[in-house]
């Protein structure tokens, strides 16, 4: 390396504090520790849903929402206002209401297989046991 080379490189790239030319771009530990504790936390309402019988799609779909506003509220404090209501009836949802009733409610939507036909009785009322007409005589 020239005078020139070292004229035209950054001052931090130069020093011998930095182990690479380049800037990595790695997030702050804290903010990695934020994202798995709330991935933590919001796997405690899906785990009820799980149990409840929905489909992991939607399990998965809830989890990414609600881990999103928690992460959003978390980061940035001035959407708070708007987020917390939301965030907090959609974790709470899961434990208020009974495993039967929120698969009661993810079933409402799509229909389900034709409920099966009555039982025809095909028993000659000669041979009937219930007491028909034939038997009274």
């Amino acid at each position: 390396m020239g005078p020139a080379a070292q004229d035209d490189a950054p001052i931090w790239a130069t020093s011998a504090s930095w182990p690479y030319h380049r800037r990595v771009l790695i997030p702050p530990p804290w903010l990695i520790a934020i994202a798995l504790v709330l991935g933590l936390v919001v796997l405690l309402p899906a785990r009820r849903l799980h149990l409840a019988g929905w489909s992991g799609r939607s399990i998965g779909i809830y989890t990414l929402f609600l881990w999103l506003l928690a992460f959003a509220v978390a980061v940035r404090p001035g959407v708070t206002r708007f987020l917390i209501p939301i965030l907090i009836v959609a974790y709470i949802a899961p434990f208020v209401a009974g495993p039967e009733r929120i698969a009661r409610m993810a079933r409402r939507g799509r229909p389900g297989p034709p409920p099966p036909p009555p039982i025809k009785n095909v028993t000659p009322p000669s041979e009937r046991v219930d007491g028909g007409p034939s038997s009274q005589a």
